[in-house]
């Protein structure tokens, strides 16, 4: 019984899409073919640039150095985060030595309770 109310109002669906699309059609063939837009970054950035420049407290800022600050703050991150990755596989190998050390414990144990057993 759900499966036929689910079929009918999928029915109904496409029914209403096909409406709105088909009402659509007449609007969709006057817009014609759009436009790629020509969009120049270079100039954008350049404009971006002189604008900054001629603010009075950015008289004196340069921006390679600002990039160094930048790139340097990256790399002191990057090298703090792959020493606390370090820490943690270190902490992981030392707490598997420890299982599986543990599990090998009672190895020779066993092993002379069966030979103890087999001298009787």
């Amino acid at each position: 019984m759900p499966e036929i109310i689910f079929l009918i109002i999928f029915i109904f669906s496409l029914i209403g899409m096909g409406m709105v699309v088909f009402r659509k059609i007449p609007l969709l063939v006057e817009l014609g073919e759009p436009e790629p837009a020509q969009f120049n970054w270079y100039n954008l950035f350049s404009k971006t640039q002189n604008s900054f420049k001629n603010l009075s407290f950015f008289k004196g800022f340069s921006f390679e150095i600002f990039l160094q600050k930048i790139l340097s703050k990256i790399r002191i991150l990057t090298l703090k985060t792959e020493k606390q990755i370090s820490f943690w596989l270190q902490k992981l190998r030392e707490r598997s030595q420890k299982k599986k050390f543990g599990e090998n414990d009672n190895y020779w144990k066993e092993i002379k309770k069966i030979k103890k057993g087999d001298e009787k």
